[in-house]
């Protein structure tokens, strides 16, 4: 089964499975609705009606059946609700990593398991390996570096990579994919790819929250770290770490958003030095390499998908969180972010920064 999201990397994905021999059946997955007014917004977006219908249609290009599972309850309590609490506690979330881990691939794979499937299959960039030695399953980083999503990923279980296929990690350009989408005649080669949240497709956060909530924000107090008022923010939910424009407010010298206190309703703002960090902490911890981390790693740590992989060190804390030591001080650092260790190519495992 292949999860297809009407896109052209998916339906590419399950032509590429087809050719390589495999018996291919296409799956969409409905995945929100809230009402008429969201899915006006959605129009643009992945998981739209018209998504639906663009994986229908590559599936009867290719000659394969076509299922839509629907997953909204799911999606909103795992992935929306998630989201929301996150905001809640002066979080920055990474939907997209929920997605994955309790939709696109336990949710699913539960599903294959229900209809005797032997393996599912997703467009994403990344690759999957076997040790011969070991029988231990891999993931590592797509050829193609630009497009490669194993950022997102890295919540995959052992499991879950051993009935998982990936045929796009071992392309170079994007432009090699839409090619061979063109050349088969699939009608979303030249598709626009959806860049923004699949719920708040307009990028307002704080608009999505507000009506989602029910709740309207509060202005609260703009502060330095030690306490003293600054002037008025708009709200803490219009904020994220290391944010410098919007505030506001001018000062003789550049501010930036350096923590969100929601228990206090107040941005904590410094200077440049002070969006620095050295070390984080993280929880809710996968392993992919091995089973558990017994002893400190060196690595490099990603702390958000657009961030150069640093130099660090991660080790286990007798809570059960992770440590992360950076050798130089990283920029925004931000709660609720995924941080995720390489070895080279190769992800170790990964946690959410707390």
């Amino acid at each position: 089964m292949v999860g297809m999201s009407g896109g052209v990397d998916s339906s590419v994905a399950a032509m590429l499975l087809m050719e390589q021999g495999y018996d291919v059946v296409g799956v969409t997955f409905r995945l929100w609705h809230l009402n008429d007014e969201f899915d006006e917004l959605r129009a643009e977006t992945c998981c739209s009606l018209d998504d639906v219908n663009d994986a229908r249609e590559v599936c009867y290009t290719l000659g394969i059946p076509h299922y839509v599972f629907n997953y909204k309850d799911l999606f909103r309590e795992r992935v929306v609700d998630y989201f929301v609490e996150a905001y809640r506690k002066g979080h920055t979330p990474n939907p997209c990593i929920a997605c994955n881990r309790h939709i696109k691939f336990d949710a699913f794979l539960q599903k294959a398991d229900d209809l005797s499937v032997d393996c599912i299959a997703t467009g994403h960039y990344a690759r999957i390996l076997q040790d011969a030695q070991t029988g231990r399953y891999a993931l590592k980083k797509a050829l193609n570096l630009p497009k490669d999503q194993s950022y997102v990923l890295f919540t995959l279980t052992q499991k879950q990579l051993a009935r998982t296929l990936m045929p796009l990690g071992s392309f170079r350009s994007k432009d090699e994919v839409r090619g061979i989408a063109e050349k088969n005649g699939l009608v979303v080669s030249r598709k626009k790819e959806s860049q923004d949240i699949c719920f708040v497709p307009d990028g307002d956060y704080t608009a999505f929250l507000e009506r989602y909530t029910g709740e309207q924000m509060k202005p609260g107090p703009f502060v330095d770290k030690e306490g003293r008022t600054l002037g008025e923010h708009r709200g803490i939910w219009n904020y994220t770490i290391g944010q410098r424009k919007g505030l506001g407010l001018s000062f003789p010298q550049p501010m930036f958003v350096v923590d969100i206190r929601p228990e206090e309703n107040a941005v904590v703002l410094g200077i440049s030095d002070e969006v620095f960090s050295d070390r984080l902490t993280a929880g809710e911890l996968n392993w992919i390499e091995t089973d558990s981390l017994k002893d400190a790693r060196r690595c490099k740590a990603k702390i958000r998908y657009a961030h150069t992989p640093a130099d660090a060190v991660v080790s286990m804390l007798d809570d059960g969180t992770a440590e992360v030591r950076f050798d130089t001080p990283q920029r925004a650092v931000t709660k609720g972010q995924a941080v995720v260790f390489y070895d080279d190519d190769t992800v170790i495992g990964g946690g959410t920064i707390q």
